[in-house]
């Protein structure tokens, strides 16, 4: 009874090493994403950095939004939830996706994308 948005990349084929690296530091952006703990209420912009980092340390980017808010019934892309500087702070309870992703245009195209939930998290 709601709404989802998940994206998965295969590929038919023999992939290049470039493509390779750039689908494993993909994953390793949405896992890094997924899997921290930050204070709460901390803003989205703040935090996609985590998802860019394995990207950036080789010199790799994309060029649209790391996430946005799940809507319920509505649209699946619902502000204010998101990792866009503008964005509210999270917390507990808000669903948003996680997508990062790599693009080589004319060539290949790279999102993994899933949805999150915000909780609390047991720290030391």
């Amino acid at each position: 009874d709601g709404t989802t948005d998940i994206t998965r990349t295969v590929h038919w084929g023999q992939p290049t090493p470039l493509q390779k690296e750039a689908y494993t530091r993909v994953l390793m952006g949405n896992i890094d994403l997924s899997r921290l703990i930050f204070p709460p209420r901390t803003g989205g912009g703040v935090l996609e950095s985590f998802a860019r980092r394995a990207l950036w340390e080789v010199g790799l980017n994309y060029g649209h939004g790391t996430g946005h808010g799940i809507g319920n019934f509505l649209s699946v892309h619902e502000w204010p939830v998101g990792f866009q500087s503008n964005n509210i702070p999270l917390t507990v309870g808000m669903f948003t996706s996680i997508e990062p992703g790599y693009y080589l245009d004319g060539e290949f195209g790279i999102r993994i994308e899933d949805v999150a939930l915000v909780v609390e998290a047991q720290t030391k």
